[in-house]
């Protein structure tokens, strides 16, 4: 399992698929709370192991591996049972419910989420929520019936929550104040602005920034992250997707965590040991021990 992948990412148009070289590594560890290492990615893929090593020299003590259909949600289960590194989400991602839907198979599709989610390695489920970039409109009933019952699943099993929010902000805040959200919920890849950031932040959500926080274009996600309150943000990669700069389009990895905690803490003008003690503490906050 460890050294096999659910997906492959595309390289259409990408010109670089080497991974960047190791940065230097953090002094107060940290963790990857949003990955997804069993997706294959560049000219020479890392395997499971090979990531955490790097992570661990990195400074990158553990991940969270997020998942979007029943394989990677067992593929994630699987690496949690296998290393105490590793920490386990599952969950039918919002641009995959329309087609379990369509084909008859999103209820069984929940079903196995919610055994998964028994598992005692696995502390959340994710990611869940709502796309309106690529799914339309024809699809959006669905992944509100989808999104509904990975909230109640995690609270069913008492867990955190990661969301999956692209172009459908007010819809998801809407949704968790109506249904009720779970105790620990957090925005995965934040990618709001600062009056969002507020909100949810009022709401006691927790905001998690990834290398697109580096990027030129994103002066919002800058202006979100200077309004949250330093206990409820939280860092990852999205690896392999979302490579902070200088490397933006090359495959990601926990180990490249550093590059974007180095430019949250330069943003934010405070210590980076103090801002990482942070961030540690509010991922174990929300996720629990990871050995």
């Amino acid at each position: 399992m460890a050294e096999t992948y659910v997906a492959k990412r595309e390289t259409k148009g990408r010109k670089d698929l080497t991974h960047p070289d190791e940065p230097a590594p953090l002094v107060v560890p940290v963790y990857d709370n949003h990955c997804h290492l069993d997706i294959d990615d560049g000219e020479d893929p890392l395997g499971l192991a090979e990531q955490l090593a790097r992570a661990e020299r990195a400074g990158v003590a553990g991940v969270v591996q997020a998942s979007g259909d029943i394989e990677s949600s067992r593929w994630a289960v699987a690496a949690a049972e296998r290393d105490p590194r590793v920490l386990a989400a599952v969950a039918i991602h919002p641009n995959d419910a329309p087609i379990y839907a369509a084909e008859g198979r999103l209820d069984e599709a929940l079903s196995v989420i919610d055994e998964l989610a028994a598992h005692p390695r696995t502390r959340a489920i994710g990611e869940t929520g709502l796309d309106y970039f690529r799914t339309g409109e024809d699809g959006h009933a669905v992944q509100r019936e989808s999104f509904e019952a990975h909230i109640a699943l995690a609270k069913k099993h008492g867990i955190a929550m990661q969301i999956h929010d692209r172009d459908a902000h007010r819809d998801v805040l809407d949704t968790l104040a109506r249904v009720g959200a779970p105790e620990k919920t957090v925005f995965h890849c934040f990618s709001g602005d600062a009056d969002m950031a507020r909100e949810a932040a009022d709401r006691g959500y927790w905001l998690s920034f990834a290398g697109n926080v580096t990027f030129k274009n994103a002066q919002n996600l800058r202006d979100a992250l200077a309004v949250t309150p330093r206990e409820r943000i939280l860092v990852e990669t999205d690896a392999p997707f979302l490579t902070p700069m200088p490397h933006r389009g090359r495959p990601n990895a926990p180990y490249l965590v550093p590059l974007t905690m180095r430019f949250m803490a330069d943003e934010l003008g405070t210590d980076l040991d103090e801002l990482c003690a942070q961030v540690a503490a509010n991922t174990q906050e929300v996720y629990g021990a990871f050995a």
